[in-house]
């Protein structure tokens, strides 16, 4: 074959030019990544019943979901999470390979039919199903440095504006929003619902019917009489759009003409949907968005593209409000593949200096270093049919093969040298009995590396992915080395190579081949006298291999390494109960220590309150340190260090577990380095039976050297209050059981009824109880129903309250009642072998 091409030169150079245009255009569109596809493909089903405990989310919709998710293709496992806050979250990890799209159809279907089963509530705000991904790459916050704008009216502003054209950029998969957009908000007054005798199924039923839109039809619409000339459109719609517009709504009419009008009875005002929490940028009100990468995005193009989405919207936004980014994932990836790509032009001039220094001829050094840039662009068109990206680890590998696919090219133009040096051979003869010569051990070689390379390319999980691609860039540069070896190199030394001057030489490299030389004869004498003492050597070769076995054993081990990524994690969890303002006195303390005592070391600090690591509620924070540049931190000021210090100033907090973590050296993998792991009730021994177990495991944990910070990745269990109905006495009294449960969810838990429109966009309309009639359980006694006889009975007479300890969250793994054990890292071994022992 090398014949065919050393006679047709140019049909060689054809074969490269090819390889190397089909690199430059798979360059062009690879994605870029800090490291590969890792984790396995999730699909995400959440929803929402507004007002209900843990428990019954976990019973009435966590369940029901879960038994229907059944048949699916490469389901590995299924986990989920009910809150108190009414939320529920399903997370599908499937096998790796999987296509998402698919999986997604097929769990839309599985939750089509779990759907007519689901509370009411839960049916009208509807189920989302969506790819899910366990991190975010990048945190926007949104903040007004003069405060003057109200945090709702940001929170309102960028949920209209701003979430549906950044989530068009190309690469956004999903965007969080720690905020809520607006609603209409009818908070009624129970004293004056008695006064009037309303049940609030009055008020929602007023509101329905005066706040709709209705399809008034057409004059003149076909088919028309004969002679008909005009066809003008009938609008019939009632729907409202200001607060005084419902304030005017009629709940009834008396016989006298008179109305009782909705702001008889209500306070009607355009406030947030939830006032779960609250997010602050560098002491600053405002909010934020977290954004997710879709499959297979380019972090480094979607960074781009969202970044220039951003400016261009800031021209429209209003007075005084700014962004800034409180967490960016781009410079990380960014700087690493830049530092592998100078590392990778390093490893060229290196070999490139090598192989002059030693072929001493320009002409000869010229094509080997011409073959590299013909690999090298070869293994990215490889990385494009594959379906790779361009990440540190296929960078790495494509440097550890700078050495191995010169080697080929220089056997080549080495041998023919010799030839031409030994028998006078002409450079197309030396050529051409050079690749008779050595062929057969160019293929041998590759074939032998690639078997060492090849089987790490179906190791099965996330360890494979990570290896698969670093195996495939070393054997594909190692079967182009060989082609490139056989079709070009050959041809370029008949064309290029000259007659070779025998001897030392003069200068520099005379002194260089002298020295070489003496180095050579040094050499061979040493090794044979080691081959005649080989019992002797024999036991200094087994000394060495024991003390690198003992030294492989000693040193701790891990999945990848830890990175200073530029930003930490904070996780806040208050004690159960706790409210918004202890929450937010805690994080303002944690937000002043960064911002003051790390001042030199931290750019900007985003708090966010009511959404934490651990969980969702009143008694959750989390505070997201972005560290300065690396270029402008010096000793002492890396996140390790300012971590370190951090956890031991927020020792001292009384109140409150503040854990800083860093993030993980792969974003899809979780929100902290270490691990994770689920504690299950198998045995269905009861939600007492699986705390107690936890808290054993954690005393175990906590004595043991193998494992660090491993905690209890969940909320501990919190008073509640059960409502005890007497069916009886309310049966009495005229109540039905289902007009019971409607008032006590919509006075308290909060009832949607509709929707309205608010500049051009449609918000959700709530009615609910006053906040200051549901500040305390004794609240209960102000609430009165309407029986049949149109008497106004009062809730004290017919239910009853007695406290109970309950959790805020309920997890299942499998479907089977679980807690989640997290850990910042380990020492050594298996951390879970070392936990269950």
């Amino acid at each position: 074959m090398a014949a065919f091409f050393i006679n047709r030169p140019i049909f060689a150079w054809v074969i490269a030019i090819i390889i190397m245009l089909a690199g430059l255009l798979a360059l062009g569109r690879l994605p870029i990544a800090h490291y590969p596809d890792i984790a396995l493909p999730q699909i995400s089903i959440s929803a929402q019943y507004t007002g209900a405990t843990a428990s019954i989310v976990d019973r009435s919709v966590t369940q029901i979901i879960e038994q229907q998710i059944k048949g699916l293709d490469n389901l590995l496992h299924m986990k989920s999470t009910s809150s108190s806050s009414g939320d529920t979250e399903i997370i599908l990890t499937f096998a790796a390979g999987t296509d998402a799209d698919t999986a997604q159809v097929q769990v839309q279907n599985k939750v089509q039919q779990a759907l007519s089963l689901l509370p009411d509530t839960v049916q009208r705000q509807g189920i989302q199903t969506s790819k899910a991904v366990d991190n975010s790459f990048m945190t926007v916050a949104f903040y007004d440095a003069s405060d003057t704008m109200r945090p709702n009216d940001i929170s309102d502003y960028v949920a209209s504006s701003l979430v549906d054209p950044l989530s068009r950029v190309q690469g956004v998969g999903a965007i969080t929003l720690y905020g809520f957009q607006n609603a209409m908000r009818i908070w009624c007054d129970p004293d004056k619902m008695r006064q009037y005798k309303l049940n609030p199924q009055d008020v929602v039923a007023a509101v329905r019917a005066q706040n709709a839109q209705v399809a008034g039809g057409q004059v003149g619409a076909a088919p028309a009489m004969p002679g008909q000339e005009i066809n003008i459109a009938i609008n019939a719609s009632s729907s409202l759009e200001t607060a005084e517009q419902f304030e005017q709504i009629q709940l009834r009419v008396e016989e006298n003409g008179s109305a009782v009008l909705l702001k008889e009875v209500a306070r009607i005002e355009l406030n947030e949907e939830s006032s779960m929490g609250t997010t602050f940028f560098n002491g600053h009100a405002g909010t934020g968005l977290a954004f997710k990468l879709s499959s297979g995005a380019n972090v480094l193009q979607t960074t781009r593209g969202i970044k220039a989405e951003l400016q261009s919207l800031a021209s429209f936004f209003p007075p005084g409000l700014k962004y800034a980014y409180a967490d960016d994932r781009a410079p990380i990836v960014e700087k690493s593949i830049r530092s592998v790509v100078r590392t990778l032009f390093e490893a060229i001039a290196l070999v490139v200096a090598v192989m002059f220094v030693f072929m001493q001829s320009y002409r000869a050094t010229l094509i080997p270093a011409i073959a590299v840039p013909v690999v090298l662009l070869g293994v990215f068109a490889v990385f494009a049919a594959t379906g790779f990206s361009i990440n540190t680890l296929t960078m790495f590998g494509m440097v550890l093969a700078i050495g191995l696919l010169v080697d080929d090219a220089i056997v080549v133009v080495e041998n023919v040298e010799r030839l031409m040096r030994d028998e006078g051979l002409a450079p197309k003869e030396a050529a051409l009995k050079s690749m008779r010569q050595i062929t057969g051990a160019l293929v041998g070689v590759a074939v032998v590396i690639s078997a060492v390379f090849v089987p790490m390319a179906f190791m099965p999980g996330s360890t494979g992915a990570i290896f698969r691609q670093f195996s495939v860039t070393i054997v594909a540069s190692m079967v182009l080395s060989v082609v490139v070896a056989i079709v070009l190199t050959p041809a370029l030394c008949a064309t290029m190579l000259r007659a070779h001057v025998s001897g030392m030489g003069e200068g520099f490299f005379g002194r260089f081949n002298r020295w070489f030389a003496a180095f050579t004869e040094r050499y061979s004498l040493g090794v044979s006298g080691m081959v005649r003492r080989p019992l002797r050597w024999g036991v200094v070769f087994a000394a060495l291999a024991a003390g690198c076995l003992a030294l492989f054993l000693l040193l701790p081990s891990a999945f990848l390494p830890d990175e200073d990524q530029g930003i930490l994690y904070v996780d806040v969890q208050l004690p159960p109960g706790a409210s918004l303002e202890r929450t937010e006195k805690i994080v303002k303390e944690v937000d002043a220590y960064f911002r003051n005592d790390e001042k030199d070391s931290i750019e900007s600090v985003m708090s966010v309150i009511g959404w934490g690591f651990s969980g969702t509620g009143q008694n959750s924070a989390m505070v997201l340190p972005l560290l300065k540049d690396w270029s402008k931190r010096g000793p002492g000021q890396s996140a390790s260090d300012v971590m370190e210090r951090a956890t031991e100033r927020f020792s001292s907090i009384a109140g409150a577990e503040i854990v800083v973590m860093s993030p993980p050296a792969v974003m899809e993998l979780g929100t902290s380095s270490g691990f994770e792991l689920e504690l299950m009730d198998r045995g269905g021994k009861g939600h007492a039976a699986l705390l107690t177990a936890k808290d054993a495991l954690l005393e175990s944990a906590a004595k043991s050297a193998a494992v660090t910070s491993v905690r209890y990745s969940g909320m501990a269990d919190t008073e509640q209050y059960d409502l005890v109905i007497d069916n009886s006495k309310a049966g009495a009294y005229g109540l039905t059981r289902a007009e019971i449960n409607s008032a006590i969810s919509a006075y308290w838990a909060g009832e949607y009824i509709n929707d309205f429109s608010d500049k051009g966009r449609t918000k959700k309309v709530y009615f609910q109880a006053e906040p200051s009639v549901r500040s305390g359980i004794g609240d209960f006694s102000r609430f009165y129903l309407r029986n049949t006889k149109d008497e106004m009975v009062p809730f004290s007479s017919f239910i009853g309250v007695k406290s109970v300890l309950a959790s805020p969250s309920l997890t299942r793994y499998q479907g089977i009642p679980s807690v989640k054990i997290g850990s910042s890292g380990f020492s050594v071994g298996n951390p879970c072998q070392e936990l269950a022992g």
